[in-house]
């Protein structure tokens, strides 16, 4: 089955206060494993960077002025993630932005039912705990450290090790994808004890019976 892994980044909390999309990344899997085929561009908001926002994506508005405008770049993404399904960290958010932009230009949205949204596969399996992607990362073992600050194409690659970690693990049909997903095994595990392999006295009687009724056996020659 192939998914897409994506991720946006953008100016602010909600784009009905005139928040826009500047980056989006976004990976592609087949049967849980990436195929190594992406998409990746930023996007000229045509409005200031907050401060705010910045230090998290590290985005500048002389950066991004003079990129692609959404509407140059919005037919290039749906082109690459066809109707496949989404998967996404906290989806809601990067539904409803890319939804926005696309009703701004007066194109079909994008059904809420397409999505995959991680967060809340997180907290189903583990109430309590941290949900953040770098949480996730941590437990699951995954290496952080190319990540400085938040990137759309950094996050989906990230994002895309935790889906199979969070959807059964790397093994996933016994497709052993070791050399496409570098995904390290989490450090904790609870160790099982091994179950008890010495023939039972029964056992050990019926064989010496069923040896004991064999003619010329290839072991006495």
């Amino acid at each position: 089955m192939r998914e897409i892994v994506f991720d946006t980044e953008t100016t602010g909390i909600f784009p009905g206060d005139g928040h826009r999309i500047v980056e989006i990344g976004a990976v592609e899997m087949i049967d849980r494993v990436v195929t190594g085929r992406t998409f990746h561009t930023y996007v000229d908001p045509c409005r200031p960077m907050p401060k705010d926002s910045q230090g998290v994506h590290g985005l500048s508005s002389d950066f991004l002025t003079g990129q692609p405008v959404f509407e140059m770049v919005i037919d290039d993404f749906l082109a690459f993630i066809e109707d496949s399904p989404l998967v996404a960290h906290n989806a809601a958010f990067d539904m409803e932005f890319l939804n926005w932009e696309l009703k701004r230009i007066k194109r079909p949205v994008i059904p809420h039912s397409r999505a995959i949204d991680t967060l809340e596969i997180s907290r189903k399996m583990n109430p309590g705990a941290k949900h953040t992607l770098d949480a996730l990362c941590n437990r699951y073992g995954i290496d952080l450290s190319g990540r400085v600050k938040h990137g759309a194409l950094v996050d989906a690659e990230l994002l895309a090790r935790v889906y199979v970690e969070l959807t059964g693990g790397r093994q996933i049909g016994f497709d052993l994808a070791e050399a496409t997903i570098d995904v390290v095994a989490p450090a904790a595990r609870i160790a099982v004890p091994p179950r008890a392999h010495a023939a039972s006295a029964d056992e050990l009687a019926r064989h010496a019976e069923f040896v004991g009724k064999l003619k010329d056996p290839i072991w006495l020659h």
